[in-house]
Formats: C-alpha cells, structure tokens, sequence
C-alpha cells in the first residue's frame, strides 16, 4: 500500500503499490484534460517523496524539460511509501 498527502488541500488518498495516481489526484482537485501527458494540465510539485514514483516517462521529460521537482500526475505510478504533493 502506498500513501498520497495533498498538501494544497489537507486530504489523503491509499493507493495500491504500482498504481496510477491520477484517480486520486483527480478527486483532490488536480486539473485533467488530455491525460496523455502532452497538455500540461496536470502539473503537481514533489514536496516529499519522489523516490517513490515511477521513474519520468518520455511525454514527461518531453513536457517538463529540466526534471526537478515537478511531475505530470496523469503519467506517475506510487511504487509505495508516501509521497506529498501540491498543486
């Protein structure tokens, strides 16, 4: 099990390890349009725990450039632990 903290609103979300995040994103408020990872609507900030997502994908590096602190939330997997983001 993994864990998803919104610093932005205060909510949590339990997800499966290996599991899409965008679902919970979606239901804390985080915009969606494409959900292909080419729009950039869904852009998120990493405040904690980047070490337990997937590793960037291409349409990501493609995006967003210079990886930082920054992710695409219709392309993250939680591989698990806790991880805390804003938006």
């Amino acid at each position: 099990m993994a864990k998803i903290i919104f610093s932005t609103t205060d909510e949590e979300a339990v997800l499966d390890s290996n599991s899409s995040i965008q679902e919970a994103c979606e239901d804390a408020g985080v915009p969606f349009a494409c959900t292909e990872g080419i729009c950039g609507t869904c852009v998120i900030e990493v405040d904690e725990g980047m070490e337990n997502l997937s590793d960037y994908t291409q349409e990501e590096e493609d995006f967003l450039g210079e990886m930082g602190n920054e992710r695409l939330a219709c392309q993250c997997k939680i591989k698990n632990g806790t991880v805390k983001i804003s938006f």
